[in-house]
């Protein structure tokens, strides 16, 4: 068994460095590889996070697409000598990112903080739903829950206070459905 065979965690997303403007290249080539070579089972997805920015000069609008990592590749695989020698020996791959030659995967927060991948939010409340805070300032409180963002990252709570309900604005894991008795 070899060092990379050792190195499987199972399916990671990695980052390989290649020469600058290759970027797109390597993406199609191993778009190529995987189809030719039936590598759908270990190397899953490949992606180049960009920005799309709209330039105004006056009346005209241009819209580019900008790299937000250049010279970088991001591919979802499980880490196995086929998949690594399938990404290594592509032309314009310098390597993968990680120490000497052990590629390192990306961390969940990483791959989140990075907004590589969409992540799929499922809430467990609804508007109107009572719900209990289970963290930060208002930790211990009730509440109605009066609005969820579009991106079911923030809920706006109304906090029973005393005699007064207080809407807040909450992250959504700092909520939990409140059980009924």
């Amino acid at each position: 068994m070899s060092d990379i065979d050792e190195m499987n965690v199972g399916l990671k997303w990695y980052v390989a460095h290649t020469y600058s403007g290759y970027e797109n290249k390597v993406k199609t080539s191993l778009e190529k590889i995987v189809e030719n070579r039936g590598l759908g089972n270990l190397i899953y997805d490949i992606k180049i996070p960009v920005e799309t920015v709209i330039e105004k000069d006056g009346d005209k609008e241009k819209t580019e697409e900008i790299k937000i990592f250049p010279s970088y590749v991001f591919i979802k695989m499980i880490m196995t000598d086929e998949s690594w020698h399938a990404v290594r020996n592509i032309t314009g791959v310098t390597g993968f990112v990680g120490p000497g030659s052990r590629p390192t995967p990306l961390s969940d927060k990483e791959v989140i903080d990075m907004n590589i991948e969409d992540v799929k939010v499922q809430l467990s409340f609804k508007v109107g739903d009572e719900v209990e805070v289970i963290s930060g300032l208002f930790e211990g409180y009730d509440g109605t829950v009066q609005s969820i963002s579009d991106d079911l990252k923030t809920v706006t709570v109304l906090v029973k206070r005393g005699r007064r309900d207080m809407p807040v604005e909450l992250n959504a894991s700092m909520l939990k459905l409140k059980s009924r008795n």
